[in-house]
């Protein structure tokens, strides 16, 4: 793969990067990226600030090339808290009717609560400093920030939301810095706080993502916002192998963001029966929901979403939901359940077939996305 501008501000080899995923995007998965020829970034949502310090000291251990962080900044959150309904009761009041709907399901399952410590480190709450602030909160985003800024990163991404009210102190210290959106306004208004690269990620895509199609997406805010005089974009969304990221160069991207290709490599920070699940899985495997994380994400399919869509219910808004799911998530990874807690994953997990190390993965993209334009048909 030739270099182009994606190469050129992040100072790598292949315009590759692996997503950041969280819990699954750790230092040992960033640097192997990183060491290949693309950009690791760590998925580092849920730590906080003590972790983040120590994730970001390992992958400088295990490489010197450039790898990026990448943490949720939801606007609800940041400027209400969380949000609400002023036409009807308050996530909160609504919060202890969910947590009885989580109680009769773990019992229908015969799942095994989990205990103060088991729900800790599920939440990523294991690692945190004696008063380091409450996971999804305003404190909570602030401190991350303050952390990313400290310790000058390479590249920060935004995997949720706009980082502008960061972006000069990071800019300051060389921070290159991405954000990952959904929409075409979302693409106008981050590019208007002084982004360096765009990721288009679309409905395809696992974890938080659009409800418009990546074919549909990527052109578009490539239209919008891209092209030689514009921002950089990156496509994602369903992009596995060598031919999704030839077909994102196609569609105007100028590199690929690339998630579930690396849940199945030997470096992820999942557990080895979520790996299992990617390989057992088809292209009909995921779905889309709010049942985890209160926004739509899709994951690999679950009882635990089926439950809020066989009772008609309506998952609670971040971080309300968080609480509610937390608990059945970890239960359901100590049981080791695939069909309670799979995890994120994006469309495209059909192709994958086997758990592999990271540069390996990693070489097949570059390798698949020659072939791809190699083989293509000249004529139209």
């Amino acid at each position: 793969m030739a270099a182009n501008r994606v190469c050129e501000i992040f100072g790598i080899e292949h315009p590759i990067l692996l997503a950041g995923m969280g819990g699954a995007s750790t230092p040992a998965l960033a640097a192997a990226v990183s060491e290949a020829g693309g950009l690791g970034i760590l998925g580092a949502a849920a730590c906080g600030p003590k972790m983040l310090r120590e994730w970001i000291d390992e992958v400088r251990s295990l490489t010197d090339k450039p790898f990026g962080v990448d943490t949720l900044l939801p606007a609800s959150v940041r400027r209400e808290g969380g949000g609400g309904n002023a036409d009807g009761p308050s996530p909160m009041d609504l919060l202890p009717e969910h947590m009885k709907f989580a109680e009769e399901f773990m019992k229908k399952e015969g799942l095994t609560p989990p205990t103060k410590e088991q729900l800790a480190e599920h939440m990523g709450a294991s690692g945190r400093a004696p008063g380091e602030p409450q996971f999804l909160t305003k404190e909570f985003f602030d401190a991350q920030m303050q952390v990313v800024i400290e310790e000058k990163v390479p590249v920060y991404a935004a995997g949720l939301g706009n980082p502008g009210p960061w972006m000069e102190d990071m800019h300051r210290n060389g921070t290159k810095v991405m954000a990952v959106v959904g929409a075409v306004r979302h693409a106008v208004q981050v590019v208007s706080s002084g982004i360096d690269v765009i990721v288009a990620q679309g409905h395809d895509g696992g974890g938080h993502n659009s409800p418009i199609g990546t074919l549909a997406l990527i052109p578009q805010v490539v239209d919008a916002v891209g092209g030689p005089n514009g921002i950089p974009v990156l496509g994602a969304g369903g992009i596995v192998d060598g031919r999704g990221v030839a077909a994102a160069l196609c569609l105007g991207a100028e590199g690929a963001w690339v998630g579930s290709a690396f849940l199945a490599s030997e470096e992820a920070g999942i557990q080895p029966y979520q790996k299992q699940a990617i390989v057992d899985s088809t292209e009909e495997g995921t779905m889309v929901s709010r049942s985890v994380t209160g926004k739509p994400a899709r994951i690999i399919r679950t009882k635990w979403a089926q439950a809020y869509v066989d009772a008609k219910m309506e998952p609670l808004p971040m971080p309300f939901q968080s609480m509610v799911s937390g608990q059945i998530l970890a239960s359901g990874q100590i049981a080791k359940r695939g069909d309670i807690a799979p995890g994120f994953a994006g469309q495209g997990i059909g192709m994958i077939r086997s758990v592999r190390p990271a540069r390996e993965i990693f070489q097949d993209l570059v390798d698949g996305c020659k072939r791809a334009f190699d083989n293509a048909p000249h004529a139209v």
